[in-house]
């Protein structure tokens, strides 16, 4: 059974639903996750990759440019 909660619901979202909430592209994403500023957005499940949707707000709230 799949349950469908919306991203603004959720703590964590994949790579794919951050792109998409966020406008931001995958590429670029994924390169701001492994850079040292973005590592406290990043939440590792296993190999699987997780943003942490508040940190993430926070975030590019102070962000000039990304």
């Amino acid at each position: 059974m799949k349950v469908n909660i919306p991203p603004e619901d959720k703590y964590c979202l994949t790579i794919e639903e951050a792109a998409a909430y966020f406008n931001v592209g995958i590429k670029r994403l994924i390169c701001l996750l492994d850079s040292p500023e973005g590592a406290d957005l990043l939440l590792m499940a296993g190999v699987k990759r997780l943003v942490k949707r508040k940190k993430m707000e926070t975030f590019l709230d102070k962000a000039t440019a990304i």
